[in-house]
């Protein structure tokens, strides 16, 4: 992908995180930041369920954390809308969805252009969608792994910014392949990050 307009910037990257689980790739976004490995901060996170684990990773790392349960939103657009005005309101400049398990609507898509990144347990175009590492067991390819990319409306199929390959081995379960292929979701996702950003001139490095 061509780089865009370089842009001059006076403060930090702010990054928002969306997670609906236990929030591992929130909590490796944010040590990133704080270990110096990716020039941004994590100012919020957004769960959409009261229980997740992401919510206790953020009260002990001390990132401002909001709960929208879907549940109680009309459709999926007053939902991204909720979303968005948060974001908003804490000026957010790329948005993160860690583990995220709702669709996302155009709403959400318009308000953060090239700027809305997902982590997707699989080498896409391969295994789209939920369960992606069962189905990879399923299909019995001896290679799976993870991709980060650009959100577009179509499910998984924006522009693949980076992936990572890991081994299947025969004796794995569900779990065994996604705690291996977790490890490079944790690795890849701050360098996708820097590289949209760089792209779209939120960052040095991206040719103007």
């Amino acid at each position: 992908m061509p780089p865009q307009r370089a842009l001059e910037r006076d403060r930090p990257l702010r990054l928002g995180v969306m997670a609906s689980g236990e929030g591992s790739n929130f909590e490796a976004l944010v040590m990133a930041c704080r270990a110096g490995q990716l020039p941004a901060e994590v100012t919020m996170l957004v769960v959409n369920r009261e229980h997740c684990g992401a919510l206790a990773r953020a009260e002990r790392l001390g990132i401002p954390a909001e709960l929208i349960d879907h549940r109680s939103q009309p459709s999926r657009e007053a939902l991204d809308r909720e979303i968005v005005a948060r974001f908003r309101s804490a000026s957010v400049d790329l948005v993160v969805m860690a583990g995220w398990m709702r669709i996302v609507t155009e709403v959400l898509l318009e308000a953060y252009p090239d700027r809305l990144i997902n982590i997707h347990p699989s080498l896409l175009p391969s295994f789209r969608g939920a369960k992606a590492i069962e189905q990879a067991l399923e299909a019995g390819v001896r290679i799976s792994g993870c991709s980060a990319h650009l959100v577009a409306l179509e499910v998984d199929s924006g522009p693949i910014l980076v992936q990572a390959a890991v081994p299947v081995l025969e004796n794995d379960s569900a779990q065994t392949l996604a705690e291996r292929i977790h490890e490079q979701e944790h690795r890849i996702l701050p360098l996708a990050v820097q590289l949209a950003a760089q792209r779209l001139g939120l960052l040095p490095g991206a040719a103007s």
